[in-house]
């Protein structure tokens, strides 16, 4: 009698994509969730980084991928270079963090490595922070999520439609000059002023890997590069990235 045929299928590889200061990983989870396989770096220890992390400058580590031609592993590249240029954070723990150094300013040569890379790539950078193009604006509203939290993104070697601006559905809670304001949204950022604590800022970021209020507030919901992620797959899909 003959044996019916076993068709089994091989599932392709996911795309790799290098995260480069990936903090703990709020961009990197929402990259996976798109479909990425994700390396990140970062020069700081961050052990609630949910992936394979190279600990180390980033800068250097993508020069280093470029020369020995290891960048070829990668489709895609995300760097969120710090923005506090021309701030020193020396308070509590935040030098043995990894928070409280000088920052200089990184946006321009991380741009700089990324054009060589010949890979397409995203900056993401805050609002009135550093001078990048803003490709893309995304904020939390949007995604229905409990955080405004705008942020700008740079996009080389491909292009994403502009989603329209949500309005937003209220103010942000916390303290304003002496007086306190409810609303819809809570502060992702500092401690004082009637700021969240950590169980309310995981929730209104969709991030539960981590509860570090500094890495919580330094992070980009996942929703925002899953957005991206997803956008970018398809235009491989479609055959029109750079």
């Amino acid at each position: 009698m003959t044996q019916p045929t076993t068709i089994r299928r091989v599932r392709a590889p996911r795309p790799r994509l290098l995260d480069l200061f990936c903090c703990a990983g709020g961009a990197a989870v929402g990259y996976a969730r798109a479909g990425f396989a994700v390396d990140g770096c970062d020069i700081a220890d961050r052990p609630n980084y949910p992936f394979p992390r190279h600990r180390g400058d980033a800068l250097a580590h993508l020069a280093h991928l470029i020369e020995t031609g290891e960048i070829r592993r990668y489709a895609f590249v995300h760097a969120s270079p710090p923005c506090q240029h021309g701030c020193a954070l020396t308070v509590g723990t935040n030098a043995s963090q990894g928070w409280g150094r000088t920052h200089v300013d990184l946006v321009a040569p991380t741009r700089e490595l990324l054009d060589a890379s010949g890979l397409p790539y995203v900056i993401e950078q805050p609002n009135g922070r550093a001078q990048i193009r803003k490709d893309l604006t995304l904020c939390g509203e949007m995604f229905g999520l409990g955080v405004i939290r705008h942020r700008n993104f740079e996009l080389g070697g491909w292009t994403i439609e502009r989603p329209a601006h949500v309005p937003h559905r209220g103010r942000v809670r916390g303290y304003r000059h002496g007086r306190f304001y409810d609303g819809p949204y809570v502060a992702a950022y500092g401690n004082g002023g009637g700021k969240p604590s950590v169980p309310e800022l995981q929730a209104a970021m969709g991030i539960d890997w981590t509860d570090v209020r500094e890495e919580l507030t330094e992070a980009i919901p996942p929703a925002y590069t899953e957005h991206i992620g997803a956008a970018f797959l398809a235009t491989v899909a479609l055959g029109v990235a750079a």
